[in-house]
């Protein structure tokens, strides 16, 4: 059986994932930017994003109150909130959806916190499923190099400082990050992640998920993708820009 709904509209869902600071971020808003580039409507989804949890998971974290089976389910939440709103009826038309983090996120970063594999799966069942997924794989001291490099320090729920692995904050990282890097890992085979080595430079991580979307999509982008005229907007993101 299927883990996710197969997606039998116009419309194609590209995801990408990886570990904090893989870089994953920066790839999919240049695949976006490409493909509206090349005239197609696309819009953009991040994770934790949905404006009917937003503030309460903000609240929730800043007052460190989350327990791993309440920070599961408000993100669940969030991500069925941007289904049912966004996502679904995007492609349903015909553009073309980037997602900065699907359910597979959940996957990894639930069962890294002590979360039942298969309750979070069965959490997650009504997702429409992806018609290509990235996963970013980069080495742990990489991506803590890449985070600290951008900011003075790791936040608490990205360090897993509420599980209590480790007094330090970058060493508490390693340990919660290199859980979820498990279990992406694992996930792999199975989910059909197309692996991209992040520690390539920018432009040849580019130039390889460009390959692989036009291998993958082509003739659905060539027959059944909504066009969009250089200059029009789909949720808010113009098309052709770049």
């Amino acid at each position: 059986m299927s883990l996710f709904v197969p997606n039998r509209f116009r419309g194609r869902l590209i995801v990408v994932e990886g570990i904090d600071g893989s870089g994953k971020s920066t790839q999919i808003s240049l695949l976006s930017h490409w493909l509206r580039s090349q005239g197609y409507a696309v819009a953009f989804s991040e994770w934790n994003s949905s404006p009917l949890v937003r503030q309460a998971t903000r609240r929730g974290k800043k007052k460190e109150m989350f327990t791993p089976t309440t920070f599961s389910l408000i993100h669940a939440t969030d991500f069925a909130d941007r289904m049912e709103s966004y996502i679904l009826p995007l492609v349903k038309s015909g553009a073309i959806v980037c997602a900065d983090r699907y359910a597979y996120t959940a996957f990894a970063r639930d069962v890294a916190r002590g979360v039942s594999r298969r309750w979070v799966r069965n959490l997650y069942r009504f997702a429409i499923h992806p018609n290509l997924s990235f996963y970013f794989r980069v080495p742990l001291d990489v991506a803590l190099g890449r985070i600290l490099g951008g900011r003075d320090a790791l936040k608490y729920y990205e360090a897993g400082m509420d599980l209590g692995l480790a007094r330090d904050v970058e060493e508490s990282f390693r340990i919660f990050q290199g859980r979820i890097l498990d279990e992406y890992e694992a996930m792999a085979p199975e989910m059909g992640f197309h692996i991209i080595d992040a520690t390539l430079s920018i432009e040849e991580q580019q130039r390889r998920m460009r390959e692989i979307v036009v291998e993958v999509l082509g003739e659905s982008l060539k027959n059944g993708i909504l066009r969009a005229p250089a200059g029009a907007e789909v949720n808010g993101y113009t098309a052709g820009a770049s």
